[in-house]
């Protein structure tokens, strides 16, 4: 029970709880492991509750009707994953998959809801955090949705949050963009050419931040 309360405090999603309200959480979570590539849950099921990663990653995605899968976000622990349909009474609206092994507590819908009746406070807290995810989701589609591919690539780049960082795989890199792998691969290279990126392995680094600036126009 104290391992799961310190991974409760953990997560952005509860750092306004109370040590009380977060009591109460962790004494209704079960823990679940998943193999890498193992669905925790698909687009349109029922929800059943929601998962806080401990450990791990998971791909959150969602598919169209010919099949093809379109990356919305690569979730890393600590966070939390399928907040809005404990709210809204909805299915699961994407579908998430275990990148590698992931450690998750899972906490069952009726469960959740019984805590917020019993303290009131706690869905207003939550929500709020949630409102400021929704924000991201949004800016996420409208990065998806307007420009060509290079700009879109260019402001995923910038917005990675440091000058250096792990690359993802030029597969995950389309599925996030709603392209191809052939096509960010050749923007990548151009970039390099440039000299606004350095690409050694799986690390890249930004070395002109104002020409991928440019780039997005």
């Amino acid at each position: 029970m104290i391992a799961k309360f310190e991974a409760l405090s953990q997560i952005p999603l509860f750092a306004g709880l109370s040590e009380t309200e977060i009591q109460a959480l962790a004494q209704r979570i079960v823990e679940r492991h998943f193999a890498p590539d193992e669905m925790l849950f698909w687009e349109g099921e029922p929800c059943a509750g929601m998962f806080v990663l401990i450990e791990g990653s998971a791909k959150i995605f969602k598919t169209s009707a010919a099949g093809r899968e379109m990356m919305l976000s690569l979730e890393a622990a600590p966070t939390t994953v399928a907040e809005l349909p404990l709210f809204d009474g909805g299915p699961y609206p994407a579908s998430v998959r275990a990148v590698g092994p992931v450690t998750a507590l899972f906490i069952n819908k009726n469960d959740f809801q019984q805590v917020c009746r019993q303290f009131p406070d706690l869905a207003l807290k939550v929500l709020a955090v949630v409102g400021q995810r929704l924000r991201h989701l949004v800016a996420v589609v409208e990065a998806m949705s307007f420009g060509s591919v290079t700009q879109r690539l260019a402001r995923l780049l910038l917005d990675a949050g440091s000058e250096e960082f792990e690359l993802p795989t030029h597969q995950e890199l389309a599925s996030r963009l709603g392209t191809v792998r052939e096509v960010v691969s050749r923007n990548l290279a151009r970039f390099r050419a440039e000299g606004l990126i350095r690409v050694q392995g799986r690390q890249l680094a930004i070395l002109d931040r104002d020409g991928l600036e440019r780039e997005v126009g």
